[in-house]
């Protein structure tokens, strides 16, 4: 009851606010209260921000580039209930983030939210331990996202063999899988920076593109089903670890698919600058993105189970989406035709998650986060973007693209570290204002979810706790270089980089998001007698 009185009224103060020009007048006043001057166009509405948030998911895709991890862990039953689990504790945190976000609506997103609700003594750490968090997750899983649309387009090509039985691209050398990733990440960075104005075009195409792709792989996969359908009880039951973990820890080792499809959920707060009513939309497009992405989830998932061969076949398959619509079909024409829908909404995601990737840097760059800032926070007057953060962010990927040269297991990394750093700047904003002030800070938003907001804050954070060493380990238990899971190495790297320039400049020079307006509000509200301490707070 809690949430659908949290969205009825946030429906009514939509529809009365929901005028165009007044609408973006009030936002931008919002804006400049928190301490900033609007600078990007405000030119999303609140269906092209939830198309938006579904094409940062993109979840037919993510779950198709990933799906190699749950296969290993435990086969159909990971896979199906591992995204029930996953989608429910993910609807948790974008309900945590809902709240907090329908009353600080910004492009600084969750360090922003960390600053002001953590306490005077120690809101600068815990910032800037958030924004670090923040950008390098939108920046690896920007990076997983192009280099998942590239192995997996290397694995549609796949289902065409050669004299012997090979795939035609089995004896690929590292050095043509870059070319097509850097291929790829130069399209997708061109399109964000010079196609902004119509980007909103092009997620509102992404949404009939999927429904009309999820379509045709259903029914091709469930009519045809060439080699027959498995009994639902294999589909629902059957839990066989092909990793060499223990049953239950396997089961949570394959919760990586899950989690790297819905960890693009608060990406969405970056935009927050650009959409008309942010403390409305974002918010509603958060929470009722994850129950679209669940049953689009589920409506993918389920029927390839029932046409899924045997795991042995496809579990040396790096990419085991485009095999199994081969066996499926017995075509490899037709399933490479099938994979189209998923390669194009591959890059639209990859699209997406640059632009969300650009902005955060963008902001927290705003804030003095990042060295050579006054560089990063420039917005470009013609496109209308922040394009040097766009620039410097597609730089990084690239080079962390290059670990593949050394492991082919890079993909492990790129995900797994993507989720572990959204993971650990999501839980910051929930977990200060959990600990500290939930009460005072939530309870005049227009997303107040009562008592079951806090019990999703608890889960939220609960979810954090486990995944953040979880997905630092290794899918298989016997560990090679080619297996070794490099994100336990970058997540150690941008750590000591982050906490070494923090050493360096930030103790002295960081001071924060320019929150002077809202503390000052909220101490107007705490103390009419403005000769109080300021640390004083307002009772209960």
């Amino acid at each position: 009851m809690a949430i659908v009185e949290a969205m009825r009224r946030s429906s009514r103060v939509s529809v009365a606010t929901e005028t165009g020009g007044a609408s973006s007048g009030n936002a931008d006043r919002t804006l400049e209260d928190m301490g900033y001057v609007p600078e990007l166009a405000r030119n999303r509405s609140v269906w092209q921000v939830t198309f938006m948030c579904f094409i940062l998911s993109s979840v037919p895709y993510g779950l198709s580039t990933t799906l190699y991890y749950p296969l290993a862990a435990g086969g159909p039953a990971n896979i199906i209930w591992g995204w029930v689990l996953v989608s429910f504790l993910i609807f948790c945190v974008a309900v945590s983030l809902a709240e907090i976000t329908s009353v600080y609506p910004t492009a600084g997103g969750v360090y922003y939210q960390t600053f002001v609700l953590s306490p005077l003594w120690c809101r600068r750490v815990a910032s800037w331990i958030c924004g670090w968090s923040y950008v390098a997750g939108n920046i690896t899983i920007t990076l997983a996202v192009n280099f998942g649309t590239t192995l997996l387009f290397i694995g549609c090509l796949n289902v065409f063999e050669d004299a012997n039985g090979n795939g035609i691209t089995s004896d690929f050398q590292a050095y043509q899988t870059f070319l097509i990733f850097l291929a790829i990440t130069f399209l997708t960075h061109a399109i964000s920076a010079f196609g902004n104005k119509y980007l909103p075009y092009i997620e509102t195409f992404a949404i009939f593109w999927t429904i009309i792709g999820m379509v045709c792989i259903i029914v091709c996969l469930l009519v045809v089903a060439k080699e027959g359908r498995r009994e639902a009880s294999w589909v629902f039951g059957s839990f066989e670890p092909n990793a060499g973990w223990p049953a239950g820890w396997s089961f949570f080792i394959g919760l990586l698919q899950a989690a790297y499809a819905t960890s693009a959920t608060g990406m969405i707060i970056s935009l927050c600058e650009e959409v008309r009513e942010p403390a409305i939309m974002v918010p509603k497009a958060m929470v009722g993105t994850i129950v679209i992405n669940f049953i689009a989830g589920l409506l993918f998932l389920v029927p390839l189970c029932f046409v899924m061969p045997t795991i042995a076949d496809i579990l040396n398959e790096s990419q085991p989406t485009p095999v199994i619509f081969k066996h499926a079909l017995g075509s490899s024409v037709g399933a490479f035709c099938l994979m189209i829908p998923l390669l194009v909404l591959g890059l639209i995601c990859g699209i997406g998650c640059v632009t969300a990737t650009s902005r955060c840097t963008w902001a927290f760059a705003r804030d003095g986060g990042i060295p050579g800032s006054g560089w990063w926070k420039t917005v470009h007057k013609k496109l209308d973007i922040p394009f040097n953060a766009l620039l410097l962010s597609m730089v990084v990927e690239i080079c962390l693209g290059l670990i593949y040269f050394g492991s082919q297991a890079a993909y492990n990394a790129f995900s797994g570290v993507g989720v572990i750093f959204l993971t650990m700047s999501y839980a910051c904003p929930i977990a200060v204002s959990l600990i500290f002030r939930r009460r005072e800070d939530i309870k005049n938003g227009s997303f107040n979810f009562g008592i079951f907001g806090l019990i999703a804050n608890v889960f939220a954070l609960g979810w954090s706790i486990l995944a953040i060493p979880l997905f630092c380990m290794p899918t298989l238990k016997e560990v090679t270089l080619d297996s070794m899971n490099y994100a336990s190495v970058v997540f150690f790297g941008t750590v000591v980089i982050a906490a070494v320039w923090y050493g360096i400049w930030g103790y002295n020079n960081y001071r924060g998001p320019p929150t002077d307006a809202v503390d000052n509000h909220s101490m107007t509200d705490s103390n009419p007698d403005p000769t109080e301490e300021i640390t004083k707070t307002k009772s209960p």
